[in-house]
């Protein structure tokens, strides 16, 4: 094999787009209707980042205040992005309770790898949550 063929390779990696990720860039958060988001969650996460952010997406308008989420939802994100400007504040527990975190403005496609405590991770563990934007 050749040696370039892995420099090769990599820029043609760099070059293809998404692939850095399958999440959208936070910027990149509004509908259709040019209206703003504040925050997507994903139910669907991968080693692998480009194949992140898949799966159902609950998209969060400024001021959503869920201390429950839908039942389909508690304990099922696994990815999220917030929009510029936005901050999400998540709970571990129903009713606003248990550990806290929060997220600003960015692409987290990988909520495995954000703690919560000592021994867990945010990924699977999100019951409530918060999204403002300023």
């Amino acid at each position: 094999m050749s040696p370039l063929r892995p420099l090769l390779l990599a820029l043609a990696l760099a070059a293809v787009p998404c692939a850095q990720g399958a999440c959208p860039a936070s910027a990149d958060l509004k509908h259709s209707d040019r209206t703003r988001t504040c925050a997507k969650l994903y139910d669907k996460s991968d080693p692998y980042y480009e194949n992140c952010c898949g799966g159902a997406e609950l998209s969060l308008e400024p001021g959503a205040d869920l201390p429950y989420l839908p039942s389909n939802w508690a304990n099922t994100a696994s990815s999220l992005v917030v929009a510029p400007r936005c901050e999400l504040t998540v709970w571990s527990r129903q009713g606003k309770a248990g550990k806290t975190h929060k997220f600003s403005a960015g692409t987290y496609p990988r909520l495995e790898e954000y703690r919560r405590g000592i021994l867990g991770n945010w990924s699977n563990a999100i019951s409530a949550l918060y999204c403002r934007c300023s």
